[in-house]
């Protein structure tokens, strides 16, 4: 392929368009002007004699085409920044590099051990720990725009993944409950009970909300939090019950009066999984928070 007259920076343009299928997203993540940012579109039209992007209504849509090269200029652009790089092999002792890993409140809890002992090996790096979008988008831009999310499987999310722990859920309720006949709840006590509830948005239903749902038990939630954490706290005195992590009842129970309990409607696995788009996987730096992370975790 002759490279003579070609704009390699129009490479960079065409990921971010492709990715965020959207100009002004592109832009903003390139940190350029719409105006820029639609030129590029323009030329790399020209170029390829294709649309590359379609409107649908409100939305944009990547054509047969764009499809076809967004695999490989994910592949293309992280060797081409290799092969141009100045700063050598990667040696996390002088990295300044920053990572987003996104998660729920339990997930992240669990990892920090993990995160912490990624930041004493590269102390100049930064690892920003968000929550998962709350509304439904793209799995994979979801993984593009991060370098790693960590969920439950069943949510939409695919691609290259790892296995983080496992757990099972259990009813979290006040010591005091009298509900509570032997420390065990019967499946009409449970749903006798007022729920609490983590509701981590539409796109996110855990496992056992997809249990519920199938014995036709969908929880109409007295109080609601946007995460775990806070449930121990506001069961503790009253009469509520949420399902909640084992881990997460056996962390802060003894703290807030609450104890976790086998669920009446049975076990129902959490497999925590860490997952990154294939991307990822030519970034010699992401592999090796990736390794860093995952270090002790059984393969």
């Amino acid at each position: 392929m002759n490279l003579a007259g070609k704009d390699l920076n129009l490479l960079v343009a065409l990921r971010a368009l492709l990715e965020e299928t959207n100009v002004t997203r592109a832009g903003d993540r390139l940190q350029v002007g719409q105006s820029a940012m639609s030129s590029a579109l323009a030329r790399l039209r020209q170029q390829y004699n294709d649309e590359l992007l379609v409107r649908v209504g409100r939305d944009y849509e990547l054509t047969p085409l764009a499809r076809l090269l967004l695999p490989q200029v994910q592949r293309t652009i992280p060797l081409i920044e290799r092969a141009l790089g100045s700063e050598g092999p990667f040696d996390p002792l002088t990295s300044y590099r920053s990572y987003t890993i996104r998660g729920s409140d339990f997930a992240m809890t669990e990892l920090q051990p993990m995160v912490t002992r990624a930041l004493d090996a590269a102390p100049g790096i930064r690892i920003d720990m968000l929550p998962l979008p709350a509304q439904p988008t793209s799995s994979e831009r979801d993984l593009l725009k991060s370098d790693f999310v960590a969920a439950v499987p069943g949510i939409g999310i695919e691609g290259n993944s790892r296995t983080l722990f496992r757990d099972v859920y259990v009813c979290l309720v006040d010591s005091n409950n009298p509900a509570l006949i032997d420390g065990q709840l019967s499946w009409d006590a449970f749903r006798g009970l007022p729920q609490a509830v983590a509701n981590f948005g539409q796109a996110h239903h855990t496992p056992a909300d997809r249990r519920l749902r199938e014995l036709g038990f969908p929880r109409v939630a007295r109080v609601t939090t946007n995460s775990f954490l806070p449930l121990p706290s506001a069961i503790a005195g009253t009469d509520l019950v949420a399902v909640v992590p084992r881990r997460l009842a056996e962390r802060l129970g003894p703290t807030t009066g609450t104890i976790g309990v086998p669920t009446p409607f049975g076990e129902v696995e959490i497999i925590e999984t860490l997952w990154w788009h294939p991307a990822h996987d030519s970034d010699p730096a992401h592999v090796w928070l990736r390794e860093t992370l995952l270090e002790g975790v059984p393969a």
